[in-house]
């Protein structure tokens, strides 16, 4: 399994007009084959940063979403939705475990 962890930062004041686009693209990456898990979620005490959490079930199911035109799109819209950073990791873990 493949497990990406990381933020994105954009201003404090653009956060509820990326909304719309963040849903979109959580909603076509949940859909895809191989996609475990894929989430955005605003910290609590850093208005503007974004954590990321996707889980793929292996690297064809995430080349696939790197080629998917919601990715494409999502990317293309940073500039106008003022997303000024992106700190992603991808880590290959084994199966999860409850704990």
């Amino acid at each position: 399994m493949l497990l990406i962890v990381g933020t994105i930062r954009m201003s404090s004041s653009r956060v509820l007009d990326a909304k719309p686009a963040m849903e979109a693209m959580i909603m076509a990456s949940r859909a895809e084959p191989g996609c475990i898990d894929y989430s955005y979620a605003e910290d609590v005490l850093d208005r503007g940063l974004i954590h990321v959490k996707e889980a793929w079930e292996n690297r064809a199911a995430l080349d696939g979403h790197f080629a998917s035109s919601h990715i494409a799109a999502w990317r293309a819209s940073w500039q106008s939705l003022g997303i000024v950073d992106r700190l992603l990791v991808l880590y290959e873990v084994g199966d999860p475990q409850p704990t």
